[in-house]
């Protein structure tokens, strides 16, 4: 079978629904039906390719198959196609979010795992797993507490001397990290997740907005960029296929302190208060019990993971 094109997929996938799609619809579509394996390309953000081939055909190509409709996000649709749909695309424009089926059958605890590989590869931190439902004040709710939180410890790299002079002057040798984590990233759920993982990371060195399925529509990662640098939340993208390939689209703003009072409020969590614990201990001792933080797992079993919730 020919491969096909960036282009010749979106027009595939555009008849297939006979509605307008953005790219980012177009490509979970795809990825959904199979579509993604028959592509010729090599890149390793294909998404993002898509997205380009279409926009820069529409806006460069005068005789160009494809219609630009809307805003955030902008969809695209076939000319040919257009004559008495002037209901469905009022109706697709209306729609706030990418509605195409996610690429993957999964639960956004299914992500923590591939945070806590990265993590430790990437960051050389440990992760712990907060759950919410141990906080003692429910009023406080999901806008205090991060989904995980990681811990850099200094012990594995420095010199017992540092240690001892940091711990002397008062310095702990860690750096704390807060992820916030949501199964996709849209506009729909932009505003909501972005200053819930503010709220989450305010105590932290630095906080991260994690996702599987970020939209590549440009105004919205326009926007995401946007809302990173004026609040120093750094963007993290998990590859469900590679998890060698998730990347930080924007990084985070770095802290030099803790904000001592913040984590004292977190406390009301049986987790957080336990881990503090753990790391008081893995300080004193200098030596970190792996076994009380989340699980590594190896590369090839976190893809199968994720194969095994796509068949359930």
């Amino acid at each position: 079978m020919a491969k096909l094109t960036f282009l010749g997929l979106a027009e595939k996938i555009l008849r297939e629904a006979n509605k307008p799609l953005s790219p980012s619809e177009i490509w979970k579509t795809a990825v959904a039906r199979g579509y993604d394996k028959d592509i010729d390309t090599g890149g390793k953000t294909p998404e993002a390719t898509l997205y380009s081939a279409i926009f820069t055909n529409t806006r460069d190509h005068p005789e160009t198959i494809f219609v630009k409709l809307g805003q955030r996000p902008a969809r695209y649709f076939l000319k040919d196609l257009l004559p008495g749909k002037e209901k469905d695309i009022e109706k697709a424009i209306a729609a706030s979010d990418d509605s195409a089926p996610l690429a993957f059958d999964y639960r956004e605890i299914d992500l923590h795992p591939f945070v806590a590989y990265y993590s430790r590869i990437y960051f050389k931190a440990f992760t712990k797993t907060i759950r919410h439902n141990t906080s003692t004040k429910k009023e406080f709710g999901e806008w205090v507490h991060p989904d995980m939180v990681g811990i850099y410890y200094a012990v594995e790299d420095w010199k017992p001397e540092v240690l001892d002079l940091s711990a002397a002057t008062g310095n702990p040798a860690i750096k704390l990290y807060s992820f916030e984590i949501k199964k996709s990233l849209s506009f729909t759920n932009l505003r909501e997740a972005f200053f819930q993982a503010v709220s989450n990371s305010s105590w932290a060195h630095e906080g991260y907005l994690v996702a599987a399925e970020i939209s590549s529509d440009e105004d919205f990662r326009a926007e995401l960029r946007r809302l990173s640098a004026a609040f120093g939340i750094g963007i993290l993208s998990i590859s469900l296929g590679d998890p060698d390939a998730s990347e930080i689209l924007a990084p985070a703003r770095g802290r030099e302190a803790i904000d001592w009072d913040t984590l004292n409020k977190l406390t009301m969590n049986k987790d957080i208060g336990e881990l503090l614990r753990r790391i008081r201990n893995d300080l004193q001792t200098k030596e970190v019990i792996r076994e009380k933080y989340d699980f590594i797992m190896a590369r090839e079993d976190l893809v199968k993971t994720i194969k095994k919730a796509k068949k359930g």
